[in-house]
């Protein structure tokens, strides 16, 4: 039997943890392997900014849990904009970053509606996000270091069933 992903709602003591692991993963956001030019986006992912979002009620922010272990973490800003979706290297491909989207989304879009749903993906995760019905809205962005794709979920396309 598989071990349920427990979700819950991050906590300041969840900021050191949450910053390593999305620092373990964040060359798939930058520009340059080694991560120049990025100062801006590492700052962004500080123990220190990562408590502050947690703390800010204009955040979401969930972690999820594998065996007591962090596995991923999602925030969403301002209930429309999936700000941070992060899996750990050894958790990914298993469904969990599918489970924290949809989580935030769920939520998000619950405790204030909204026609549409926007984020910011790496180059990498464009096929992810296509998979759960978001649409590039622009071609690629270099900026500060980072690179990305503007994407936009219409909410109103979305099947209540297996948003549930």
């Amino acid at each position: 039997m598989a071990t349920p992903l427990i979700i819950r709602s991050a906590v300041a003591s969840d900021a050191e943890c949450v910053s390593q692991l999305i620092g373990s993963v964040a060359n798939r956001c930058t520009i340059s392997p080694t991560g120049d030019g990025a100062e801006l986006f590492f700052s962004s992912i500080s123990p220190q900014a990562i408590d502050c979002y947690i703390a800010d009620a204009n955040f979401l922010y969930l972690v999820g849990l594998l065996n007591g272990k962090l596995a991923g973490v999602v925030a969403v800003r301002n209930a429309r904009h999936l700000f941070h979706l992060f899996v750990a290297p050894d958790c990914q491909y298993q469904g969990i970053g599918t489970a924290l989207a949809l989580r935030a989304i769920t939520l998000s879009l619950a405790a204030c509606p909204s026609e549409t749903f926007t984020v910011n993906a790496s180059l990498t995760s464009v096929p992810f996000y296509a998979r759960l019905g978001f649409q590039p809205q622009g071609s690629n962005i270099e900026d500060k270091g980072v690179a990305f794709v503007p994407m936009q979920l219409p909410t109103s396309a979305l099947n209540a069933a297996s948003w549930r």
